[in-house]
């Protein structure tokens, strides 16, 4: 309840810097005394999250929409927005990997507690009906048969998975706003009804920054252009805030770009093509083909501000670790803990004996993480961890996420009309 009331007040206090400058804080959770520790505990929701990103739409060909929340856990950072008129605060998830934008919506028994929208207190409040264009993007439940043709439309009502739980919500459309901007007419999903236990659902809602027909981007067509950009603040400065900027006006000059690609089944994700990995200066031998682009099979690389920590297949995180080791020379060996199998006692090791990462992609873009981006630490014992893990078995294994600890203190400028993604350092807290 602390941390809750702590972030809520940083959040009132906050101003935004231009019309389209938001403030991008930590998800509420109580933060752990040790850094290693909250993001051990935070990883532990990851394989819900690579779940539903290495899912794939079941369509031969086409565009299909991805699901609306199917298998996701609650992202880690969140923003203020506000929703009706007159206008009420809500904190939605960004999430970088989804489309839709929903929020819990009240009257809602079952919804689990924290910032929900009334309907019924916006005067520009809209249902929108089971006709509407916007219903079978979010598989919504078709019109009835048989309609009196007096009686009007019922309501566009959709249900999903989420999680061990489901929720149930209708169809509407209000006046977003995002720091001084008003977006009038956004499409977004009001949750009405949960089914099942609601400890892995979010308790704000989700603004869907995909890039398919839902998001945020289709919806404000040229207002942004198809850009945005975010930087996430560290793990270790868990009450100081990020940002996140909308339109190419502000963007920072010493981009570095790399092109997107695009997957037809799965058109919301942020692909990118990573050619090769290097620790320190020694490039990491992985299998022929091991980074390849698959549009068929899922398989790729993908951007995502959801997922902690960082997880490769199985062949490219076995030969990372591999020279990771190699370099590292840890005399007392390795351990495991949580979702990591690389950690080692650095009162054996040499000052600057642990090797950087350096990412390399299309375009002649080389990403190097930050030491804190690499390697995590314990405050309690003399122990450092491998900051990233294999992808988890149980989901489609040939799929490569860059994660959200791998992305704090770098500005992520997504360029959807240009087909590009650039990365450029800059401290986000």
């Amino acid at each position: 309840m602390a941390a809750t009331t702590t972030i809520l007040l940083l959040l009132l206090a906050a101003t935004a810097a231009s019309a389209a400058d938001l403030s991008v804080y930590h998800n509420v959770h109580p933060p752990s005394p040790s850094p290693l520790e909250s993001i051990i505990a935070l990883a532990r929701a990851d394989d819900a999250r690579l779940l539903f990103l290495s899912s794939k739409a079941a369509s031969s060909g086409g565009v299909t929409s991805a699901p609306v929340a199917f298998g996701q856990t609650p992202p880690s950072y969140v923003v203020r927005a506000g929703l009706g008129t007159p206008v009420q605060q809500l904190l939605l998830a960004l999430d970088t990997s989804a489309d839709a934008t929903w929020s819990h919506c009240a009257p809602c028994d079952t919804c689990p507690a924290g910032s929900r929208f009334i309907p019924a207190s916006s005067s520009s409040y809209a249902s929108l009906p089971c006709a509407s264009d916007w219903c079978p993007l979010f598989d919504g439940q078709p019109c009835p048969a048989s309609q009196d043709a007096s009686a009007p439309l019922p309501t566009c009502a959709f249900s999903k998975p989420f999680a061990d739980t489901a929720f149930q919500a209708s169809l509407g459309s209000d006046t977003l706003r995002l720091g001084k901007d008003a977006i009038a007419s956004y499409a977004f999903g009001c949750v009405g009804a949960v089914t099942g236990p609601t400890t892995n659902l979010p308790k704000q809602g989700l603004l869907g920054l995909g890039r398919g027909p839902m998001s945020l981007l289709s919806q404000t067509g040229s207002r942004y252009n198809g850009v945005f950009s975010y930087c996430l603040p560290s793990y270790r400065s868990y009450y100081f805030s990020g940002s996140l900027r909308l339109g190419a006006a502000g963007q920072p000059r010493n981009v570095r770009y790399t092109p997107l690609l695009t997957n037809p089944h799965r058109p919301s994700l942020y692909y990118v093509n990573v050619t090769g990995l290097s620790v320190g200066r020694a490039p990491v031998k992985v299998p022929a083909g091991s980074f390849a682009f698959d549009p068929a099979t899922g398989a790729g690389t993908v951007i995502d501000s959801g997922t902690v920590i960082t997880r490769w297949t199985a062949p490219v995180y076995a030969a990372l670790r591999e020279e990771f080791r190699r370099q590292v020379a840890a005399p007392s060996g390795y351990t495991s803990l949580g979702a990591f199998d690389t950690c080692f006692n650095t009162d054996e090791v040499a000052a600057g004996g642990a090797p950087g990462v350096t990412l390399h992609m299309g375009g002649g873009v080389d990403l190097t993480l930050p030491m804190e981006n690499t390697l995590i630490h314990s405050s309690a014992t003399p122990l450092a961890c491998l900051a990233m893990a294999e992808t988890p078995q149980n989901v489609n294994a040939v799929v490569n996420v860059v994660a959200n600890l791998q992305q704090q203190n770098v500005r992520v400028v997504v360029d959807v009309a240009g087909s590009r993604v650039g990365f450029a350092r800059e401290p986000c807290n």
